[in-house]
């Protein structure tokens, strides 16, 4: 569960387009046990099978810029941004992969999807394999909440507009790019998402101005394994996902 700034196991995006990040990684909450860090769009987490001869990755930027090893305690997809938990020391990490593991950690993700969804709250139990190489099965549980709906003069698949979604997704198990496969099975297709989303809706962002996958871990609520407190940490999203955003907001009054 817990990785080490060294290992090399791992399984994350890297297919999805680059995003220019800055050395140093936004701080969202630090203290001397462990910290939540603000992970950019395009950025991997660290080296795995998938980084096909990347060097740049959070993990090795971390360990410069706190001059301390880590211990990376959860996963987030390249392409995804916001909240990543590390620890300092070994025990921190077992005890948050614990608590983790207990599903006592609560994880919100912000997603925009192709389509409305017909139910305003609904859970996908879909199991999931581990991905390349790991064909085994694994049960696999999303809550999904719809935020807004939106429907833009885009022509899609014979009509004049397409309708997308504004979710929040809470994953209740951690399978490989779960959120991202759970809503490619519901036909809802993440936006932006090269490797399972949909071609014709992602130009259609693109051509907006949005090049990135739009899913973001905005929050991130925990017991502190030392203090006992409940922590919740909140990532704000980026430029380019404040623009999606800004397509499920009301028109302003004449």
């Amino acid at each position: 569960m817990n990785h080490e700034l060294t290992s090399a196991d791992g399984a994350f995006d890297g297919g999805d387009e680059s995003v220019a990040v800055p050395a140093e990684l936004p701080v969202l909450y630090i203290d001397e046990v462990l910290a939540v860090i603000d992970k950019p769009a395009g950025l991997i987490v660290h080296d795995s099978a998938l980084a096909r001869g990347e060097t740049d990755f959070a993990a090795d930027r971390l360990r410069a810029q706190f001059g301390r090893p880590i211990f990376l305690v959860h996963r987030l997809d390249r392409a995804t941004s916001g909240c990543l938990l590390l620890a300092f020391d070994r025990q921190t990490a077992s005890d948050l992969g614990k608590v983790l593991m207990s599903r006592e950690v609560e994880k919100d993700y912000l997603a925009v999807c192709r389509g409305w969804p017909a139910q305003d709250v609904f859970e996908v139990d879909h199991d999931l394999d581990g991905g390349p190489g790991k064909p085994l099965k694994k049960p696999a549980q999303t809550r999904f909440a719809v935020l807004g709906r939106t429907e833009l003069a885009l022509p899609s698949s014979g009509f004049e507009t397409s309708r997308y979604a504004l979710l929040r997704a809470q994953p209740l198990t951690g399978r490989f790019r779960q959120i991202r496969r759970h809503l490619k099975h519901l036909s809802h297709h993440l936006i932006g998402d090269t490797s399972h989303g949909d071609g014709r809706h992602n130009r259609s962002f693109r051509m907006m101005g949005i090049h990135r996958m739009l899913l973001h871990a905005q929050r991130l609520a925990f017991l502190h394994p030392r203090s006992g407190e409940r922590m919740q940490v909140v990532a704000p999203v980026d430029a380019q996902f404040a623009k999606a955003l800004a397509l499920f907001e009301p028109p302003a009054a004449a």
